[in-house]
Protein backbone atom coordinates (compact mmCIF):
# COMPACT_ATOMS: atom_id res chain seq x y z
CA UNK A 1 0.00 0.00 0.00
CA UNK A 2 1.25 3.79 -0.51
CA UNK A 3 2.40 4.92 2.93
CA UNK A 4 0.69 8.21 4.25
CA UNK A 5 3.73 10.63 5.33
CA UNK A 6 2.46 13.76 8.12
CA UNK A 7 3.64 17.42 7.64
CA UNK A 8 6.68 17.46 9.14
CA UNK A 9 7.33 21.05 9.47
CA UNK A 10 3.42 21.72 10.71
CA UNK A 11 4.26 19.08 13.80
CA UNK A 12 7.77 20.54 14.64
CA UNK A 13 5.66 23.98 14.88
CA UNK A 14 3.10 22.72 17.23
CA UNK A 15 5.69 20.96 19.30
CA UNK A 16 7.91 24.25 19.32
CA UNK A 17 4.51 26.18 20.35
CA UNK A 18 3.55 23.98 23.26
CA UNK A 19 6.89 23.77 24.17
CA UNK A 20 6.73 27.38 24.97
CA UNK A 21 3.84 27.18 27.62
CA UNK A 22 4.94 27.14 30.94
CA UNK A 23 8.69 27.23 30.23
CA UNK A 24 10.52 28.67 33.34
CA UNK A 25 14.14 29.99 33.66
CA UNK A 26 15.81 26.67 33.62
CA UNK A 27 14.27 26.08 30.11
CA UNK A 28 12.48 23.08 31.76
CA UNK A 29 8.24 23.25 31.33
CA UNK A 30 6.07 23.51 34.39
CA UNK A 31 2.81 22.40 33.37
CA UNK A 32 1.33 20.38 36.53
CA UNK A 33 -1.99 19.00 36.34
CA UNK A 34 -4.53 21.96 36.41
CA UNK A 35 -2.04 24.68 36.83
CA UNK A 36 -2.67 27.86 34.92
CA UNK A 37 -0.20 27.04 32.69
CA UNK A 38 -1.72 23.51 31.87
CA UNK A 39 -4.63 25.31 31.20
CA UNK A 40 -3.31 27.52 28.89
CA UNK A 41 -1.91 24.81 26.72
CA UNK A 42 -5.29 23.16 26.79
CA UNK A 43 -6.56 26.32 25.16
CA UNK A 44 -3.80 26.75 22.89
CA UNK A 45 -4.79 22.73 21.85
CA UNK A 46 -8.42 23.61 21.64
CA UNK A 47 -7.19 25.91 19.36
CA UNK A 48 -5.70 23.93 17.15
CA UNK A 49 -8.16 21.51 17.06
CA UNK A 50 -10.46 24.79 15.68
CA UNK A 51 -7.84 25.45 12.86
CA UNK A 52 -8.05 21.99 11.56
CA UNK A 53 -11.85 22.43 11.34
CA UNK A 54 -12.35 18.84 13.52
CA UNK A 55 -14.91 18.88 16.06
CA UNK A 56 -13.13 19.17 19.85
CA UNK A 57 -14.55 17.36 23.14
CA UNK A 58 -13.88 17.99 26.58
CA UNK A 59 -15.40 15.40 28.95
CA UNK A 60 -15.82 15.41 32.75
CA UNK A 61 -12.29 14.80 33.28
CA UNK A 62 -10.61 17.43 31.63
CA UNK A 63 -9.50 15.08 28.44
CA UNK A 64 -9.73 16.97 25.41
CA UNK A 65 -10.69 15.58 22.13
CA UNK A 66 -10.19 16.07 18.22
CA UNK A 67 -12.28 13.82 16.27
CA UNK A 68 -12.94 13.24 12.77
CA UNK A 69 -15.76 11.41 10.94
CA UNK A 70 -17.37 11.29 14.68
CA UNK A 71 -20.48 9.36 14.86
CA UNK A 72 -22.33 8.29 17.99
CA UNK A 73 -22.51 4.71 17.71
CA UNK A 74 -19.45 3.66 16.07
CA UNK A 75 -16.56 2.58 17.27
CA UNK A 76 -13.65 5.07 17.33
CA UNK A 77 -9.53 4.03 16.90
CA UNK A 78 -7.95 6.39 19.44
CA UNK A 79 -4.22 7.70 19.65
CA UNK A 80 -3.15 10.19 22.70
CA UNK A 81 -0.94 10.82 25.29
CA UNK A 82 -1.20 14.14 27.44
CA UNK A 83 0.16 17.79 27.83
CA UNK A 84 0.48 18.07 31.87
CA UNK A 85 4.42 17.86 32.89
CA UNK A 86 6.32 16.99 36.34
CA UNK A 87 7.80 20.53 37.14
CA UNK A 88 10.81 21.65 35.58
CA UNK A 89 9.84 18.51 32.81
CA UNK A 90 10.98 18.30 29.08
CA UNK A 91 9.28 19.15 25.88
CA UNK A 92 8.74 15.88 24.36
CA UNK A 93 7.01 13.88 27.08
CA UNK A 94 3.47 13.50 26.79
CA UNK A 95 3.07 15.89 24.02
CA UNK A 96 4.76 14.33 21.75
CA UNK A 97 1.70 12.14 21.61
CA UNK A 98 -0.86 14.33 21.37
CA UNK A 99 0.38 16.50 18.76
CA UNK A 100 1.24 13.89 16.51
CA UNK A 101 -2.02 11.88 17.02
CA UNK A 102 -3.89 15.09 16.06
CA UNK A 103 -1.76 15.98 13.44
CA UNK A 104 -2.71 12.64 11.77
CA UNK A 105 -5.92 12.95 11.87
CA UNK A 106 -5.32 16.63 9.70
CA UNK A 107 -3.14 14.56 7.32
CA UNK A 108 -6.00 11.77 6.66
CA UNK A 109 -8.66 14.74 6.30
CA UNK A 110 -6.63 16.69 3.95
CA UNK A 111 -5.94 13.49 2.02
CA UNK A 112 -9.52 13.27 1.56
CA UNK A 113 -9.58 9.57 3.07
CA UNK A 114 -12.52 8.13 4.34
CA UNK A 115 -11.39 5.58 6.98
CA UNK A 116 -14.45 3.48 8.16
CA UNK A 117 -14.44 4.33 11.78
CA UNK A 118 -14.40 7.25 13.28
CA UNK A 119 -10.76 8.66 14.53
CA UNK A 120 -10.21 10.57 17.86
CA UNK A 121 -6.84 12.00 19.37
CA UNK A 122 -6.87 12.81 23.13
CA UNK A 123 -4.81 14.73 25.79
CA UNK A 124 -5.19 12.72 28.58
CA UNK A 125 -5.72 14.54 32.31
CA UNK A 126 -2.72 14.63 35.02
CA UNK A 127 -0.81 11.49 33.42
CA UNK A 128 2.36 12.87 35.38
CA UNK A 129 0.57 12.32 39.22
CA UNK A 130 0.30 15.51 40.48
CA UNK A 131 -3.17 14.65 42.12
CA UNK A 132 -1.88 10.38 41.71
CA UNK A 133 -1.11 10.28 37.75
CA UNK A 134 -2.75 9.07 34.80
CA UNK A 135 -6.26 10.61 36.09
CA UNK A 136 -7.67 11.00 32.44
CA UNK A 137 -7.40 7.63 31.27
CA UNK A 138 -8.40 5.81 34.48
CA UNK A 139 -11.80 8.84 34.27
CA UNK A 140 -12.53 7.39 30.86
CA UNK A 141 -12.09 3.57 31.81
CA UNK A 142 -14.37 4.04 34.73
CA UNK A 143 -11.38 2.87 37.59
CA UNK A 144 -12.30 5.77 39.56
CA UNK A 145 -14.87 5.87 42.22
CA UNK A 146 -16.07 9.55 44.19
CA UNK A 147 -13.72 8.42 47.14
CA UNK A 148 -10.85 8.17 44.70
CA UNK A 149 -11.57 11.82 43.58
CA UNK A 150 -11.99 13.40 47.21
CA UNK A 151 -8.87 11.62 48.78
CA UNK A 152 -6.38 12.86 45.81
CA UNK A 153 -4.17 15.88 46.78
CA UNK A 154 -0.61 17.04 45.59
CA UNK A 155 2.23 17.25 47.88
CA UNK A 156 1.52 20.85 49.25
CA UNK A 157 -1.70 19.32 50.39
CA UNK A 158 -4.24 21.19 47.56
CA UNK A 159 -6.70 18.53 46.89
CA UNK A 160 -7.96 17.65 43.25
CA UNK A 161 -11.61 19.16 43.95
CA UNK A 162 -9.85 22.32 44.89
CA UNK A 163 -7.59 22.83 42.30
CA UNK A 164 -10.25 21.50 39.39
CA UNK A 165 -12.93 23.96 41.04
CA UNK A 166 -10.26 27.07 40.65
CA UNK A 167 -9.99 26.44 36.66
CA UNK A 168 -14.19 25.99 36.62
CA UNK A 169 -14.00 22.70 36.55
CA UNK A 170 -16.18 19.63 38.98
CA UNK A 171 -13.73 17.13 39.84
CA UNK A 172 -16.58 14.66 40.19
CA UNK A 173 -17.73 15.37 36.75
CA UNK A 174 -14.76 12.66 36.17
CA UNK A 175 -17.30 9.98 37.33
CA UNK A 176 -19.25 10.66 34.04
CA UNK A 177 -16.53 10.26 31.62
CA UNK A 178 -15.97 6.81 31.40
CA UNK A 179 -16.71 4.77 27.93
CA UNK A 180 -18.26 1.69 27.11
CA UNK A 181 -15.35 -0.85 26.00
CA UNK A 182 -17.58 -1.05 22.70
CA UNK A 183 -17.21 2.59 22.25
CA UNK A 184 -13.59 2.31 21.07
CA UNK A 185 -11.57 0.09 18.54
CA UNK A 186 -8.14 0.43 19.28
CA UNK A 187 -5.99 3.06 20.93
CA UNK A 188 -2.09 3.55 20.26
CA UNK A 189 0.34 5.87 21.60
CA UNK A 190 3.43 7.72 20.47
CA UNK A 191 6.58 8.48 23.10
CA UNK A 192 9.36 8.89 23.29
CA UNK A 193 11.64 6.13 25.11
CA UNK A 194 12.78 8.45 28.42
CA UNK A 195 16.06 5.58 28.38
CA UNK A 196 18.31 4.80 26.09
CA UNK A 197 17.69 0.73 24.73
CA UNK A 198 16.57 2.48 21.77
CA UNK A 199 19.90 4.90 20.88
CA UNK A 200 22.82 2.30 22.23
CA UNK A 201 21.28 -0.17 19.97
CA UNK A 202 21.26 2.50 17.10
CA UNK A 203 17.62 1.41 16.37
CA UNK A 204 14.74 4.17 15.62
CA UNK A 205 11.56 2.56 16.89
CA UNK A 206 10.10 0.45 19.42
CA UNK A 207 7.13 -1.68 19.20
CA UNK A 208 6.20 -1.94 22.82
CA UNK A 209 5.50 -5.87 23.89
CA UNK A 210 4.17 -5.18 27.53
CA UNK A 211 4.62 -2.21 30.42
CA UNK A 212 5.78 -2.64 33.62
CA UNK A 213 3.99 -2.66 36.74
CA UNK A 214 4.78 -1.02 39.88
CA UNK A 215 4.71 -0.33 43.57
CA UNK A 216 5.58 2.63 45.47
CA UNK A 217 6.41 2.68 49.26
CA UNK A 218 6.95 4.80 52.12
CA UNK A 219 8.99 2.84 54.62
CA UNK A 220 9.83 4.08 57.81
CA UNK A 221 13.13 2.55 60.37
CA UNK A 222 12.66 3.93 63.63
CA UNK A 223 15.21 4.05 66.11
CA UNK A 224 16.34 6.14 68.95
CA UNK A 225 17.69 9.72 68.83
CA UNK A 226 21.47 10.11 70.72
CA UNK A 227 24.07 12.62 70.81
CA UNK A 228 26.78 12.34 67.95
CA UNK A 229 29.20 12.76 70.29
CA UNK A 230 28.16 11.03 73.64
CA UNK A 231 26.19 7.70 72.38
CA UNK A 232 29.02 4.81 71.57
CA UNK A 233 28.77 2.95 67.92
CA UNK A 234 27.71 -0.27 69.40
CA UNK A 235 24.70 1.27 71.44
CA UNK A 236 22.93 2.73 68.42
CA UNK A 237 19.52 2.25 67.39
CA UNK A 238 20.84 4.20 63.73
CA UNK A 239 18.24 3.67 61.24
CA UNK A 240 20.12 5.47 59.04
CA UNK A 241 22.35 2.62 59.03
CA UNK A 242 19.91 0.32 58.57
CA UNK A 243 18.84 2.14 55.44
CA UNK A 244 22.29 2.11 53.77
CA UNK A 245 22.36 -1.69 55.25
CA UNK A 246 19.06 -1.95 53.06
CA UNK A 247 20.58 -0.24 49.71
CA UNK A 248 22.97 -2.77 49.81
CA UNK A 249 21.22 -5.54 49.75
CA UNK A 250 18.71 -4.25 46.18
CA UNK A 251 20.80 -5.61 44.16
CA UNK A 252 21.21 -8.94 44.98
CA UNK A 253 17.26 -9.32 46.05
CA UNK A 254 16.50 -8.28 42.39
CA UNK A 255 19.26 -11.06 41.20
CA UNK A 256 17.41 -14.14 43.85
CA UNK A 257 13.98 -13.22 43.05
CA UNK A 258 13.49 -10.76 40.18
CA UNK A 259 14.30 -10.76 36.04
CA UNK A 260 16.63 -8.81 33.63
CA UNK A 261 13.45 -6.30 33.48
CA UNK A 262 13.30 -6.00 37.49
CA UNK A 263 14.37 -2.53 39.34
CA UNK A 264 14.39 -1.07 42.08
CA UNK A 265 15.05 2.30 43.29
CA UNK A 266 15.19 4.62 46.40
CA UNK A 267 14.77 8.14 45.35
CA UNK A 268 13.70 10.13 48.82
CA UNK A 269 15.58 9.98 51.94
CA UNK A 270 14.28 11.93 54.89
CA UNK A 271 16.01 11.79 58.66
CA UNK A 272 14.49 13.08 61.42
CA UNK A 273 15.70 15.23 63.47
CA UNK A 274 18.34 16.38 60.41
CA UNK A 275 20.86 17.73 62.64
CA UNK A 276 24.62 17.07 61.84
CA UNK A 277 25.06 16.47 65.60
CA UNK A 278 22.56 14.11 66.31
CA UNK A 279 22.18 10.07 65.72
CA UNK A 280 19.03 10.29 63.74
CA UNK A 281 15.58 8.78 65.38
CA UNK A 282 13.97 8.12 61.93
CA UNK A 283 14.83 7.30 58.52
CA UNK A 284 11.94 7.82 55.99
CA UNK A 285 12.15 6.73 52.53
CA UNK A 286 10.70 5.86 48.97
CA UNK A 287 10.63 2.87 47.41
CA UNK A 288 9.95 2.04 43.76
CA UNK A 289 9.96 -1.43 42.41
CA UNK A 290 9.15 -2.45 39.27
CA UNK A 291 8.59 -5.83 36.70
CA UNK A 292 6.78 -6.40 33.89
CA UNK A 293 5.45 -9.75 35.62
CA UNK A 294 2.86 -9.57 38.19
CA UNK A 295 4.14 -12.46 39.46
CA UNK A 296 7.88 -11.37 39.86
CA UNK A 297 6.64 -7.95 41.52
CA UNK A 298 4.57 -10.18 44.05
CA UNK A 299 7.87 -11.97 44.85
CA UNK A 300 10.12 -8.93 44.82
CA UNK A 301 7.59 -7.51 46.99
CA UNK A 302 7.84 -10.73 49.95
CA UNK A 303 11.35 -10.41 49.60
CA UNK A 304 11.91 -6.04 50.20
CA UNK A 305 9.50 -7.24 53.42
CA UNK A 306 11.49 -9.97 54.87
CA UNK A 307 14.98 -8.07 54.52
CA UNK A 308 13.70 -4.84 55.71
CA UNK A 309 12.27 -6.92 59.17
CA UNK A 310 16.02 -8.87 59.26
CA UNK A 311 17.38 -5.81 59.42
CA UNK A 312 15.47 -3.78 61.92
CA UNK A 313 15.45 -6.68 63.94
CA UNK A 314 19.30 -7.37 64.01
CA UNK A 315 19.50 -3.82 64.42
CA UNK A 316 16.66 -2.85 67.04
CA UNK A 317 14.97 -0.40 64.91
CA UNK A 318 11.14 -0.70 64.02
CA UNK A 319 9.94 -1.44 60.59
CA UNK A 320 6.62 -0.18 59.10
CA UNK A 321 5.51 0.73 55.56
CA UNK A 322 2.54 2.68 53.72
CA UNK A 323 1.81 1.76 49.81
CA UNK A 324 1.17 4.53 47.98
CA UNK A 325 0.24 3.23 44.82
CA UNK A 326 0.01 -0.17 43.38
CA UNK A 327 -0.50 -0.60 39.31
CA UNK A 328 -0.69 -3.98 37.33
CA UNK A 329 1.90 -4.57 34.72
CA UNK A 330 0.01 -4.98 31.14
CA UNK A 331 0.66 -6.77 28.02
CA UNK A 332 -0.08 -4.37 24.65
CA UNK A 333 -2.18 -6.04 22.32
CA UNK A 334 -0.04 -8.55 20.19
CA UNK A 335 -1.96 -7.76 17.24
CA UNK A 336 -1.79 -4.15 17.23
CA UNK A 337 2.16 -4.58 17.62
CA UNK A 338 2.87 -6.82 14.94
CA UNK A 339 0.40 -4.06 13.06
CA UNK A 340 3.24 -1.53 14.31
CA UNK A 341 6.08 -3.67 13.25
CA UNK A 342 4.74 -4.07 9.95
CA UNK A 343 4.21 -0.25 9.27
CA UNK A 344 7.65 0.30 10.52
CA UNK A 345 9.30 -2.03 7.90
CA UNK A 346 7.18 -0.93 5.21
CA UNK A 347 8.17 3.06 5.89
CA UNK A 348 12.56 1.43 6.43
CA UNK A 349 12.33 2.07 9.92
CA UNK A 350 14.39 -0.26 11.73
CA UNK A 351 12.59 -1.45 14.69
CA UNK A 352 12.86 -4.00 17.90
CA UNK A 353 10.19 -5.23 20.17
CA UNK A 354 11.17 -4.12 23.85
CA UNK A 355 8.91 -3.29 27.35
CA UNK A 356 8.61 -0.38 29.31
CA UNK A 357 9.59 0.61 32.08
CA UNK A 358 7.45 3.49 32.67
CA UNK A 359 3.88 3.79 33.74
CA UNK A 360 1.81 5.28 30.54
CA UNK A 361 -2.09 5.92 29.53
CA UNK A 362 -1.67 2.77 27.01
CA UNK A 363 -1.59 0.95 30.91
CA UNK A 364 -4.95 1.93 31.48
CA UNK A 365 -6.29 2.04 27.82
CA UNK A 366 -5.50 -1.48 27.70
CA UNK A 367 -8.32 -2.94 30.26
CA UNK A 368 -10.67 -1.15 27.75
CA UNK A 369 -9.44 -1.80 24.05
CA UNK A 370 -6.37 -3.54 22.08
CA UNK A 371 -3.67 -1.26 23.16
CA UNK A 372 -0.54 -0.16 21.35
CA UNK A 373 2.85 1.80 22.10
CA UNK A 374 5.21 2.67 19.92
CA UNK A 375 8.75 4.66 21.46
CA UNK A 376 11.39 6.57 19.14
CA UNK A 377 14.86 7.07 20.61
CA UNK A 378 15.52 9.74 23.72
CA UNK A 379 18.67 11.45 23.62
CA UNK A 380 21.38 10.16 26.38
CA UNK A 381 17.81 8.84 27.57
CA UNK A 382 17.23 11.45 29.07
CA UNK A 383 13.31 12.75 30.20
CA UNK A 384 11.85 14.24 32.88
CA UNK A 385 14.24 17.28 32.40
CA UNK A 386 15.12 19.87 30.31
CA UNK A 387 18.33 18.11 28.55
CA UNK A 388 14.74 15.91 27.48
CA UNK A 389 15.36 15.80 23.44
CA UNK A 390 14.87 13.12 20.42
CA UNK A 391 16.14 13.74 17.07
CA UNK A 392 13.53 15.40 14.75
CA UNK A 393 14.17 12.61 12.17
CA UNK A 394 13.00 10.16 14.80
CA UNK A 395 10.11 12.55 15.80
CA UNK A 396 8.64 12.04 12.23
CA UNK A 397 9.15 8.65 11.66
CA UNK A 398 7.54 7.66 14.76
CA UNK A 399 4.53 10.04 13.69
CA UNK A 400 4.40 8.42 10.28
CA UNK A 401 4.09 5.18 11.95
CA UNK A 402 1.53 6.30 14.26
CA UNK A 403 -0.49 7.56 11.20
CA UNK A 404 -0.38 4.66 9.08
CA UNK A 405 -1.49 2.36 12.20
CA UNK A 406 -3.95 4.15 12.90
CA UNK A 407 -5.15 4.36 9.49
CA UNK A 408 -5.24 0.59 9.03
CA UNK A 409 -7.33 0.25 12.11
CA UNK A 410 -9.67 2.38 11.38
CA UNK A 411 -10.39 0.35 8.52
CA UNK A 412 -10.69 -2.72 9.90
CA UNK A 413 -13.76 -4.63 9.10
Amino acid sequence: MNMLKVNGQRLREDIEALSKIGRGESQGVYRTAFSDADMQARTWLKQRIADAKLDCHQDGAGNIFARLNWRDGNASVMAGSHIDSVPGGGYLDGALGVLAGLESLRRIQELGLKPRRPLESVAFSDEEGRFGGIFGSRALCGHLSPDDIHAARDLAGITLVDAMARQGLNAMDALSASRRADSIHGFIELHIEQGPILERQQLHLGAIEAIAGLYKWTVRLSGHAGHAGATPMDMRQDPFQGLAEFSTELPRILEEHGSPRSVATIGRVELFPGAANVVPSLAEFSLDVRDTDPEVLGLLGDAMRRVLSAIARRRQLMFEFDVLSEIEPVKCDTKVTQLIERTSRALGINSTRMASGAAHDTQIMASITPAGLIFIPSKGGRSHTPAEWSDWQDIENGANVLLNTLYQLANET
